[in-house]
């Protein structure tokens, strides 16, 4: 694939860069600026090549038109002050003010654009719409570089159809990220292990399927678990459960014990009556949970009995907080995956989405992990086996 090496000289030149900007906000206030800092190394970059650099990106799910409590300012204002340097930005994505903002460029400047789901060209299902929106973002520029890793599932005007139109590149941000990937599928250093959490069952069906044939255990934990524990004839109370995935569950765990790949479950679990800052959190073996009560953590059996399966692997690939590490009497599980990851002797991957931001709310320093994904729904697709239409654009 062409890298941004390959593009030449691009002083003078208006780069399209489609980066991946969508940062959780309290008000105007940016909570986690971990998106933004990983875009950084491409726009430097291109700017340190004294090219107009155009930042393209979303935040949020507006309706495909304006809403001010998505707009990308404060975005902007964060990425000059990390640039150290003045950000231009325009209050539309291929309006007259973008077209100004753009022509006002000189070379070594980075402007960025507003919102591009303001526009519902952007996400259209249909291609005719979606194609005359990336035409008039392919006006503001002479070369794209797709550098929004999250992004790069979707089939979306600003990361797939403007790529059909102008000389394209892939940025430094995804190619790491497809590296890695390509690491964890292709002959990984073994033991290799997978740890899942997060909510649903369903949400992980592909990964586990197509990953019950390449890792050497897997590791389930957070609201999915229940699922799995009912599956196996356990009460699990008020927990999330997924009563239509309960046949695959088992299914999953006839195939792991056939083809010798080994599935941890927790054997014990925090529960509390509700789901709030203030319950009383208490710790239950598997087989005893309460009918009244909801799971929101793994136990701390469990979190020792999930680090030690960790400790060994050549490689581990997490995706998913292990219980709701928001409120810190359910935190452990998750904190406990955390450190464990830190002291693998391999490759340590973190799959992107809530697990990344647990490793920063938990305080973790994030150069103690060989790799922290910009795009959890991403990764998961391609360790899913799917193709990704923003990549295999980059292709033809």
């Amino acid at each position: 694939m062409v890298t941004i090496d390959d593009l030449g000289d691009l002083r003078g030149k208006r780069v399209l860069v489609r980066s991946d900007l969508n940062v959780p906000l309290d008000g105007s206030t940016i909570t986690d600026d971990g998106r933004i800092r990983a875009s950084l190394p491409t726009i430097r970059q291109l700017r340190d090549q004294g090219a107009r650099v155009v930042v393209t990106a979303h935040l949020g799910r507006p309706k495909g038109a304006p809403d001010p409590k998505y707009s990308l300012a404060p975005v902007a204002e964060r990425l000059g002050e990390l640039l150290e340097d003045a950000v231009l930005f325009a209050s539309d994505t291929v309006g007259e003010s973008a077209r100004s903002t753009v022509d006002a460029l000189a070379d070594g400047q980075v402007a960025v654009l507003e919102n591009v789901r303001f526009n519902a060209g952007e996400t259209s299902k249909d291609d005719a719409e979606r194609q005359a929106f990336a035409e008039q973002l392919a006006a503001l520029a002479d070369v794209f570089v797709s550098d929004g890793f999250g992004v790069v599932h979707r089939k979306q005007a600003s990361v797939y159809d403007v790529a059909k139109l102008l000389p394209h590149a892939m940025g430094g941000l995804v190619a790491s990220e497809i590296e890695v990937l390509r690491r964890l599928t292709e002959e990984p250093e073994r033991p290799y292990v997978v740890v899942l959490g997060g909510s649903k069952v369903s949400d992980k069906l592909g990964v586990i399927d197509n990953l019950l044939g390449k890792a050497d255990r897997l590791l389930i934990g957070g609201g999915m678990v229940f699922t799995f524990l009912k599956a196996q004839g356990h009460e699990v109370g008020r927990s999330l459960l997924e009563e239509d995935q309960l046949d695959t569950c088992r299914e999953y765990l006839q195939r792991a014990a056939d083809t010798g790949v080994e599935i941890v479950l927790p054997t014990d679990v925090v529960v509390a009556p509700e789901l709030s800052a203030d319950a009383q959190p208490t710790v239950v073996p598997v087989a005893e949970m309460p009918a009244d009560q909801l799971g929101l953590d793994i136990g701390p059996d469990s979190a020792k009995a999930f680090a030690a399966k960790v400790a060994d692997a050549r490689t581990v690939f997490w995706n998913g907080p292990m219980g709701v590490f928001e409120i810190d009497a359910f935190a452990a599980g998750t904190r406990a995956v955390a450190q464990a990851l830190t002291e693998v002797d391999g490759l340590s991957v973190v799959g992107g989405g809530d697990s990344a931001a647990a490793v920063r709310q938990l305080g973790f320093d994030e150069a103690a992990f060989g790799h922290i994904s910009t795009g959890g729904g991403a990764s998961l697709e391609y360790l899913e086996g799917r193709a990704l239409p923003g990549i295999d654009v980059l292709t033809d």
